[in-house]
């Protein structure tokens, strides 16, 4: 399997749970604004909406989506637990965090990247973001991780928003069980591993 990553982009969270999986996958690394791989390869041709990540399998076909790689990623190793057993209401609680993650968190930071955006906009999405990563800091209370104490798939990608977050100059502190979850994410072995692969230590 391939994935197709940009540094520290939303393609991180496959990048996490193919290592904590220990499942082998070549990274071949995109510039998103050029749409060329770093081989020199137009990645329009390997995504026609130009974003990562894409999972490209052994049998060439192509996935793309986090929820839909992390979940595919998972159920090749379904003994690992890193996604409860299909048909229970965790599974179906998985689904609703790696949908809050996609579409409330993931979405809502995309005009903070933009250069294009107004200051005034991008202060009143820092704002939104600042709320919802409230609600999730209460659900976070007594736990280690988003389903309790084992970590899983909407881990990764939550992770990763913290890291665009702080990135952003925005102070995790003001959310302690969130700031104390991500520093318990980063110091995963397996995730130390991702950051390296992909340059950000």
């Amino acid at each position: 399997m391939k994935l197709y990553f940009a540094p520290g982009a939303c393609s991180l969270a496959p990048h996490i749970v193919a290592n904590e999986l220990g499942i082998k996958i070549d990274l071949e690394q995109v510039d998103i604004r050029e749409k060329k791989t770093k081989s020199g390869g137009d990645y329009w041709a390997v995504n026609p909406r130009g974003q990562v990540p894409t999972l490209e399998l052994d049998n060439g076909e192509r996935l793309t989506e986090v929820p839909a790689l992390l979940q595919y990623l998972s159920d090749q190793k379904p003994a690992a637990g890193l996604a409860p057993a299909a048909g229970t209401m965790e599974r179906y609680r998985m689904l609703e965090w790696l949908n809050f993650v996609t579409a409330e968190l993931h979405k809502t930071f995309g005009p903070m990247f933009r250069p294009t955006t107004p200051e005034e906009f991008k202060k009143l999405t820092s704002e939104l973001i600042g709320r919802r990563f409230e609600w999730v800091d209460k659900q976070l209370a007594g736990k280690q991780y988003l389903m309790g104490d084992k970590f899983t798939l909407p881990d990764a990608y939550l992770y990763v928003m913290s890291r665009w977050a702080t990135g952003l100059g925005m102070d995790l502190s003001k959310w302690p069980n969130l700031k104390a979850f991500a520093e318990r994410v980063a110091a995963r072995p397996k995730v130390r591993e991702a950051l390296e692969e992909e340059g950000l230590q």
